[in-house]
């Protein structure tokens, strides 16, 4: 288990009582806050999933290829963020030059 799905689990335990909390004393912005943590909670769990997922390919990869694999899983355990974002970003890209231009 990856350190991204304890703490997306931790971030949504908290943010489910800090959610509770809000309700119980009427504040909103707690309660906002909360559901927030939950969000970032699930999203980190998810994202420690895929991590966890592409580890067995990189363990079935050729030798070769293998440490390179390593190097770029450990980056994206470091910044999950940062990693969506270059994702996101080069799907756009691809999705772009896939269009035809008229």
């Amino acid at each position: 288990m990856t350190d991204q799905r304890i703490n997306g689990g931790l971030s949504n335990l908290g943010g489910k009582l800090q959610e509770g909390l809000g309700k119980l004393t009427g504040d909103t912005r707690l309660q906002l806050d909360g559901k927030l943590d939950q969000v970032k909670g699930k999203y980190l769990d998810g994202y420690g999933k895929v991590i966890d997922g592409l580890d067995g390919f990189v363990a079935k990869a050729p030798t070769d290829l293998q440490e390179p694999a390593r190097v770029g899983l450990d980056f994206a355990r470091k910044k999950p963020f940062l990693t969506t974002a270059i994702v996101a970003g080069l799907g756009l890209l691809l999705a772009g030059a896939g269009r035809r231009r008229r």
